[in-house]
């Protein structure tokens, strides 16, 4: 597989964890943050990360439209919804909240790897 099939590949991975992650966020906010390494959230906590729902769910939209037109606009569009995303995560590492120190590298690895989806699908988008 050559490095555009893997963004494509990745791209279309990104669809379906936005989907999970957005859907668990608004019907099972509990259950996915402990997925995710939180612990028992406040009501407030709770109700915020609810709130992250339609946001994830809007990101795999955006990844379907991209893997279904893939027109150069979709590209970008995605390396800029990323690249909004690339610091959120090593910020929210900081909650203590999260009681594992596994918990924190995973979200600083979904930043580093927003950084890279930035970065990929911004490439996409150049050759198109």
């Amino acid at each position: 597989m050559d490095l555009e099939g893997a963004i494509q590949q990745q791209n279309r991975t990104m669809i379906a964890f936005d989907l999970a992650l957005g859907t668990g966020a608004l019907l099972a906010p509990d259950a996915t943050l402990r997925l995710l390494g939180h612990s028992q959230p406040s009501d407030d906590a709770r109700e915020l990360f609810r709130r992250l729902g339609p946001i994830w769910l809007t990101f795999s939209a955006a990844h379907a439209i991209a893997a279904r037109r893939g027109e150069s606009s979709d590209w970008w569009a995605l390396a800029w919804l990323r690249g909004t995303e690339v610091f959120t995560d090593a910020v929210w590492a900081r909650s203590p909240a999260f009681k594992t120190n596994r918990a924190r590298v995973a979200l600083l690895g979904a930043g580093a790897g927003n950084l890279g989806m930035a970065l990929g699908y911004g490439w996409l988008g150049r050759r198109r």
